[in-house]
């Protein structure tokens, strides 16, 4: 039973950022967003720390959160935070994917 210790750290990383965001521009849909993604997360991954076959619930969470941050950087072109949160969830993807 191995720790799923880069889906935590994925799952903190999407929390820390809606409160970044929420800090900076005041954005509580951002708060909001972050958390739930999180929560989201981190979820999957103490599920796939008990049982490494059960991550759907991760996969669900970082191929959502894919495609609306990938819709975001498609449209407004910026890095930070849509286009490194795309990477990031598409890299979970990938790693979910060949788990």
């Amino acid at each position: 039973m191995a720790v799923d210790w880069l889906g935590f750290a994925y799952a903190a990383a999407i929390a820390l950022g809606g409160f970044v965001g929420y800090k900076r521009k005041g954005s509580v849909m951002s708060l909001i967003a972050g958390l739930f993604f999180g929560i989201w997360s981190a979820y999957g991954a103490y599920k796939i720390t008990y049982d490494s076959y059960d991550y759907w619930t991760s996969l669900t969470a970082s191929g959502a959160l894919a495609v609306v941050m990938g819709m975001r950087f498609r449209k407004s072109g910026k890095l930070m935070p849509a286009g490194i949160m795309t990477a990031l969830s598409l890299l979970m993807v990938f790693r979910l994917l060949i788990l």
